[in-house]
């Protein structure tokens, strides 16, 4: 690691726009251009410029997919591999057999890790805005685990995946003695793979700072230029998020594997600069992607559990529901929907899927759905303005070539 810190001791600046800035007026008239060039494409949104940003949008998808065709063909012994492993899957699982029952197991373990996997990715990946996939899925996932383990005196249910809802065990079991830890290692799976998929969406700042230090060419990311104008107003930052920013890239570049360790072990909206500022000086990869893996699938994902499972354990759902019937006047007509919907699904729980869940269904299930959908649409379409926009910006940098070809 003290290699590595030598190797990326001081970045070699990269010739780019700003280090030329000399005063002059050209250079002046191009920071406004290019100002002015960034909010045009800020405008690219549905809601302002509908059709054209549909236009880009399906134009870069039809770039990214030629690119993506290209980088496939590029790698021919890789694809030309995984569809001879793909064929063999597909005639195992498709000739009959004794060996059909441990086909059937592995494909859903691997759906199943797929599911959280990607759930992680879309958490974290970035394209406008990320999918809180946490608070929308695994979050209500642990929690519906932990109120279940209690409701049943056990953890004894279906393995993941499970079926549509919960249900305690038919059969009479003696009612173990339901712990944290007895729940975390029942939720351990799906929380692990979703905390894989976060740092697996952490991946794009690194490549995209790492191939243009490499390659010395002005990156095609804002972030990057942020990062950059930090490094130049490092010594006169004085207000807090500079200084935040600062003292991660500082954590990241002097303490390596254990400073990236740690800004990945705990909830840091400043994480995508920690990937950035990996690339730009060159840090290994496994270095990068095995501390962040370790801090995000692991060293995280447990804080994470240990506060769902506490926050909705029995009794502290039920002083929270008494909490809330003390509120002076609304109080009781607020307490009311949640004793019910606290009671609805302790009867979901001992009755098969189907019988008497239309009854259970309370305005709280309903707005969650609603709050669900509405942020699921608004994170397509925040990737469909992210795409308008980054095409809009191939056009930009296009014919900013082309002007200095002439």
């Amino acid at each position: 690691m003290d290699a590595n810190g030598a190797e990326c001791e001081q970045p070699q600046k990269r010739l780019g726009p700003k280090d030329k800035q000399n005063g002059s007026s050209t250079d002046s008239s191009l920071r406004e251009r290019k100002q002015q060039d960034r909010e045009e494409r800020l405008s690219l949104v549905l809601w302002k410029r509908p059709f054209i940003t549909l236009q880009y949008f399906f134009l870069e998808t039809l770039v990214t997919l030629k690119e993506w065709t290209w980088k496939l063909w590029q790698r021919k012994g890789v694809v030309f591999l995984t569809i001879v492993l793909f064929s063999f899957f597909s005639m195992a699982y498709s000739i009959e057999g004794t060996h059909q029952q441990y086909v059937q197991y592995l494909e859903k373990k691997f759906l199943w890790c797929a599911y959280w996997v990607g759930l992680g990715i879309l958490s974290s990946v970035g394209l406008g805005t990320g999918l809180h996939t946490f608070l929308l899925y695994l979050g209500p996932h642990i929690a519906s685990v932990t109120l279940a383990a209690y409701e049943c005196g056990s953890v004894n249910f279906p393995e993941p995946p499970y079926p549509a809802q919960i249900v305690c065990p038919e059969e009479e079991v003696l009612k173990e003695s339901i712990s944290l830890w007895t729940i975390m290692a029942k939720v351990r799976l799906e929380a692990c793979m979703w905390g894989a998929g976060t740092a697996i969406g952490e991946l794009p700042p690194y490549f995209m700072a790492r191939a243009a230090r490499l390659s010395g060419a002005d990156p095609d990311d804002e972030d990057y230029e942020e990062f950059e104008e930090m490094l130049e107003q490092a010594q006169s930052a004085q207000d807090f998020v500079s200084r935040a920013k600062l003292a991660v890239q500082n954590m990241v570049q002097k303490v390596g594997f254990f400073g990236i360790l740690a800004c990945a072990s705990i909830p840091n909206p400043l994480f995508d600069l920690a990937g950035i500022t990996c690339g730009h000086f060159l840090i290994p990869f496994w270095t990068f992607f095995g501390a962040t893996l370790i801090g995000k699938a692991i060293i995280k994902m447990h804080i994470q559990k240990l506060f769902v499972i506490i926050t909705f354990s029995k009794h502290i759902v039920e002083q929270m529901v008494s909490l809330i019937g003390i509120i002076p006047g609304v109080g009781a007509s607020l307490q009311k929907p949640f004793r019910e919907y606290l009671e609805a699904q302790r009867a979901k729980l001992h009755n098969p899927a189907g019988e008497g869940t239309a009854a259970g269904e309370s305005w709280l299930s309903w707005v969650f759905e609603k709050v669900v959908l509405v942020m699921v649409c608004y994170f397509i379409l925040s990737i469909i303005n992210s795409m308008a926009q980054s095409y809009a910006k191939r056009l930009q940098q296009k014919k900013y070539t082309e002007e200095k070809t002439k």
